[in-house]
Parts: structure tokens; C-alpha cells; sequence
């Protein structure tokens, strides 16, 4: 698909609103932020490494870290010190008073160290019991994954959060899913067993190449395996399940805030969809307090389209949700359609997502944002798309497990959309917010890897960072927002195991720079002789899996050029890591920890879709 806009054209692109920085749940951050903060974690993390390498401490911490009992073998990393570290150095430099990021710290730096202790006190009895301890190396990357989650939470506790809402848990059909991971877990585990005892002379030549698995060929390989069979069951089911020939009335709504760069291309584009759809389709442009022309525009656009029925609502509230839910009020059809502003949609787009809907259990629909092309950000922007929502969204719609479907086009059955309640306003990631609701109670959330459409990709490093802080808060906000999923009794594969996962890979991202960084110390100030820094696993780990993931994305999708964006791919992951560490630093940190509740659900529903 080709759009005719020129990057000269996107840079007019006015990207700042109320929702960029939710009122009392973001603070403004200086860009400067981040290095100072990496700057004190580096002095602590030295200062804790240096404490270790005189051997005054090894009476107490004989392998040069806060772990506090015996264990067989070596560990690579000092992970213990490093999250330490991490800790301390994000509460001096977080948002919020002085006294709240003190209890933070004080708070998170007591509970980790507390269950380290439990985690050597259960090495000490297994210990005596057995006669042979745990290996360290696998009690490490407990630790680092207890110290990740760790983070998320108490963000969640101790954060400004949106206040929850009561769920509608519906019916959830949890035997499909189950045996689905079951046994394509089983399957990727075999193959990559094999594969990593094999003495093949490729596998041994994949073990000596760094970036392809000094750990172990075998090892990277069963994420990658069991996602691409939950993929290839995604798209047997959307060959079975969508039929070719189901239509039903459509109502389209577009929200827009100063948009007269792109308004009529908008229009022009569902207007060739909607003449490809062959039923009404009913177009309904929110104009949200637009001080250009954004109006005039549309209304002209509309005026020569030939196969809508369009009209312009003002919505005088600021904030996209209002809009929308607006949008959602006068939407008159079964079927509810989301498009932004800035979105250009194929001609068959509306006919290939509403197919989905001949299967009673779908709820919500979502395709693969394509970036426009030729704006600096965009090749790399295109490998992202094509790994997440080109190959594992799909793929987690195979297990009921999506989570979020993209506002920039999002199909709605309309009965269940207002019947969930509004999009949520003042918070960021209304879009998988709603989605998520809907799916939740009892209805599928999917993304059609036919779909394919063009959105924006910003053009200027201010509108990434604008756009990533707002992206990675979300995760955080869905999450206080919906928390009756993680905690109640109800069994729900995104509750149980999808949103936790969100949160846990959150924090991974935004301690990826320091880890690094440490790494680095670690090496070079040579503590542990005897545990020597496994560079090849960090490189694998980092960039070599992130690359074979992409590569095997790139090439389902059938978009081979796409491979030459590879190196600024790699580049853009770093972007990521950092604005995803800026992000969590733009989170209010309060005084007191309000822990997530039990919800008071009296009664579930027992309807199913």
C-alpha cells in the first residue's frame, strides 16, 4: 500500500494534547534525566563492585554479591548488586517529593534483599537435606526476575495509577488456549532440545558465532518455535472462521485534533474502502477542538466521496477518549470501526476485518500498521511492526491472550463496545484498555495479519519520545485499571499470564541500559576471576534472539526488503530501552503504597458472546 504524503507534508503533524501527559498520572521530565540517573547508578554500582573486589566482605559474601549461602558453581553477573543499584538510583532521580522516592527505595531495596534471604534460606535447608546446593547460575536469574517484577509492582503500589475499574468477567473458555500452549510448548521445547544436543556441524558453527548463541543455539530457539506455531494456527483459523461473503453495516469514527494535513487523504482512503465493502458505511469525523482548518477540509473531502454517509460532530472536550466515546453514542450499526486521524486504510480493509465477525466469539479486530515510508524512523518502525504485530499479536490471538489492538484502526462489535463502557479518559492506552474489557468479558480480541494499513510514524526525535512516554506508561495504567483480571479468582489467560508477563518485560526493558552498563564494570574490574562475564549469552540475548525474531517475522510476512532495516532495527531497540526508562521516571511516586485489592465481584457473568 502507497501513501501520497511527503515527509515535508508529516512534519506538520501537531502531536502535543492533553494526552500526552495525563494530568496528576505523568510529570514532566528533562531529557537530562536519564544520563544523570544512568551517572548515579554507575558510581553506585562501581562503588558496590570496588566494596567486593577488596575481599573484606568475602567472610559474608564469599561470591562478591548480596547472596548469603552456598552454591554450586559460578554466576556470570552480579545481578543481586546490579538491582540493588538500579533501585536506589531510579528513587533519587524518579518524580515525586523527596520523602515519598526515600520510602520507595527504602521499600523496594528491603523487599528484594528479604527475598534473597528466603531464596538462600530454601538453598541452605535443600542443602542440608540433599547434601548438594542449587546452582547459582539458576538462582540468579530468579533473583533478576524476581527484581523485575519486583519494580513493576511496586510502580503499580506506590505510582499515581488510574483508579480501578469493577470488571465484567465473563464465561472464559480456557481449555482451547491451555492445550494450545500445552502442547506447543512441549513441540518448541523438543525441537529446541535436539537442536541443542545435536552435534550437526551447522549447530556447532551456530555455537561459536556470538550473536547466534554462545549459550546455545537450542535455548534461543523455543520462543521463536512456539510462537510461529501459535501464528500458523492463527492463520488456519482465519481461513476457517472469517467468511468471504458476511457484511454488515458499518459505523466509522474518526477522532481529530488539527489534522488538515491529512484529513482528506484520510477520507479519500475509507471512501475506496467503503466502495470495495459494497454495504453502508457510515463515516462520523469527531472534530475535537481543532483550531486549523481540520473542518473545512473534511467537510469537503466528505462532499466528494460517492459511496459514504458522513457528518462532523464538535466535540468541545480535549482528550481523544471523549471524542470517541461521543463517536460511540452516535455509531448506529452493528459493526463500530476506529480509525485515527493520521491512518490511510486499504480498499479492502473494512471487507477483510468485518469477515472476522461471521464467528459470534469475536469482539474485537485489529490488522498491521504499516509506516508510511521515507522519514528517518520508519524502515526500523516497519521490523517492529512486522515482530509484534505482524507475528506475535496474531500468534496470541491463537491463545486468547491479545491484549491490546491498536487504536490506529480497531473494529468493534458494537453491542459489546457499549455495553463495556466509555473509553477511558486522563490516562494513557484507552485503545488496549477497551479492548482488553471486551475481551474479557467472554468475546475474542484478534489481529487479522491480512489487514494492512498505513499510520503514522513520527518524523522528529521530540515526537518518538512524546509518543514512546505516553506508549510504555500505558502498560502501567492498564494495568491499575483492569487489576481486577490479575487478582481475582477468574482464570483468564491475559489476567494470569499476558498482562503479568507486560509488566515483568516493562521493567526488563527499562533496567536494559543499566544492565548493560554494568555488564561493562563488572568485566573490567575482574571480581571473580573465576566467573568470567559470558559475553556471548548477553549479545544473544540482546540482539542475536531480537534478530532472529525479526528475520523470521520479516519473512512470514512476505516483506524481504525490509531486511536491510535490520541495523537500524538493533538501534532502535536501544531507543526503546531508553524511553521506556524515561518513561517509568515520569510516574508520580506517592508516600504510601496502596496495594492492589481484592475485587468485590459478587457475582460473575454468565453471559457468553
Amino acid at each position: 500500500m502507497t501513501t501520497p504524503l511527503t515527509s515535508d507534508s508529516r512534519r506538520e503533524a501537531q502531536y502535543g494534547s492533553v494526552d500526552s501527559r495525563p494530568r496528576g498520572l505523568a510529570a514532566s521530565v528533562s531529557p537530562l534525566r536519564v544520563p544523570a540517573m544512568l551517572l548515579t547508578f554507575c558510581l553506585l554500582a562501581l562503588l558496590q563492585l570496588w566494596a567486593f573486589g577488596t575481599g573484606e566482605f568475602d567472610w559474608l559474601f564469599p561470591q562478591r554479591d548480596y547472596i548469603f549461602a552456598p552454591y554450586a558453581g559460578q554466576h556470570s553477573i552480579a545481578i543481586r548488586t546490579y538491582i540493588v543499584s538500579f533501585y536506589i538510583a531510579f528513587a533519587c532521580f524518579g518524580s515525586g517529593s523527596a520523602i515519598a522516592r526515600l520510602l520507595f527505595a527504602f521499600d523496594l531495596v528491603l523487599r528484594f534483599l528479604l527475598i534473597c534471604c528466603l531464596l538462600d534460606l530454601l538453598n541452605t535447608i535443600f542443602l542440608s537435606l540433599v547434601g548438594d546446593p542449587y546452582a547459582l547460575a539458576v538462582v540468579q536469574i530468579i533473583a533478576g526476575l524476581i527484581g523485575f517484577g519486583l519494580f513493576s509492582l511496586m510502580l503499580l503500589e506506590r505510582g499515581s495509577m488510574p483508579e480501578k475499574v469493577d470488571m465484567d468477567i465473563g464465561e472464559q473458555k480456557n481449555l482451547r488456549p491451555v492445550l494450545r500452549l500445552a502442547s506447543t510448548a512441549v513441540i518448541a521445547a523438543s525441537l529446541s532440545g535436539f537442536v541443542g544436543y545435536s552435534d550437526f556441524a551447522v549447530v556447532e558453527g551456530l555455537r561459536d558465532i556470538t550473536l547466534l548463541g554462545g549459550i546455545g543455539p537450542g535455548v534461543l530457539l523455543f520462543l521463536p518455535l512456539l510462537f510461529l506455531q501459535l501464528y500458523l494456527i492463527s492463520l488456519i483459523e482465519r481461513r476457517l472462521d472469517a467468511k468471504d461473503d458476511f457484511r454488515a453495516p458499518v459505523s466509522i469514527i474518526v477522532p481529530a485534533f488539527n489534522e488538515r494535513y491529512i484529513i482528506a487523504e484520510t477520507i479519500r482512503h475509507i471512501d475506496k474502502a467503503a466502495q470495495h465493502y459494497g454495504e453502508t458505511v457510515e463515516l462520523i469525523i469527531l472534530d475535537n477542538g481543532s483550531t486549523d482548518d481540520t473542518e473545512t477540509i473534511a467537510r469537503q473531502a466528505m462532499d466528494e466521496a460517492t459511496a459514504l454517509q458522513g457528518r462532523i460532530i464538535h466535540v468541545a472536550q480535549s482528550g481523544k477518549a471523549h471524542a470517541l466515546n461521543r463517536g460511540i453514542m452516535e455509531a448506529s450499526h452493528p459493526i463500530t470501526i476506529r480509525i485515527d486521524a493520521d491512518t490511510l486504510i486499504a480498499p479492502d480493509n473494512i471487507t477483510l476485518a468485518v469477515q472476522n465477525f461471521s464467528d459470534e466469539e469475536i469482539g474485537v479486530v485489529g490488522g498491521i500498521p504499516l509506516p508510511p515510508g521515507g522519514a528517518m524512523f520508519d524502515r526500523a518502525r516497519l521490523v517492529e511492526v512486522l515482530v509484534k504485530h505482524g507475528y506475535y499479536s496474531p500468534a496470541l490471538s491463537a491463545l486468547w491472550g491479545l491484549v491490546g489492538v491498536p487504536g490506529m484502526f480497531a473494529v468493534y462489535r458494537t453491542g459489546p463496545l457499549k455495553s463495556v463502557g466509555e473509553f477511558a479518559s486522563g490516562m494513557n492506552g484507552e485503545d488496549t484498555d477497551m479492548s482488553l474489557r471486551i475481551g474479557e468479558m467472554g468475546y475474542r480480541a484478534i489481529v487479522d495479519h491480512r489487514v494492512r494499513y498505513v499510520s503514522e510514524v513520527p518524523t522528529s526525535f521530540a515526537h518518538l519520545r512524546e509518543q514512546r512516554l505516553r506508549w510504555f506508561r500505558s502498560v502501567y495504567h492498564v494495568s491499575s485499571r483492569c487489576q481486577d483480571i490479575i487478582t481475582s479468582s477468574s482464570m483468564t489467560i491475559r489476567g494470569k499470564l499476558v498482562l503479568p508477563y507486560m509488566l515483568l518485560n516493562s521493567a526488563r526493558r527499562a533496567m536494559m541500559v543499566p544492565i548493560l552498563l554494568f555488564g561493562i564494570f563488572q568485566f573490567f574490574t575482574d571480581t571473580d576471576p573465576t566467573s568470567p562475564l559470558v559475553w556471548q549469552a548477553i549479545a544473544a540475548v540482546l540482539i542475536g534472539a531480537p534478530m532472529l525474531v525479526a528475520v523470521a517475522a520479516i519473512l512470514i510476512n512476505g516483506r524481504p526488503a525490509a531486511l536491510l532495516g535490520l541495523p537500524e532495527y538493533i538501534l532502535f531497540r536501544a531507543m526503546r530501552a531508553w524511553f521506556t526508562l524515561e518513561s517509568v521516571l515520569t510516574i508520580p511516586i506517592n508516600r504510601r503504597a496502596k496495594s492492589f485489592r481484592q475485587p468485590s465481584l459478587s457475582t460473575q457473568s454468565d453471559a457468553s458472546p
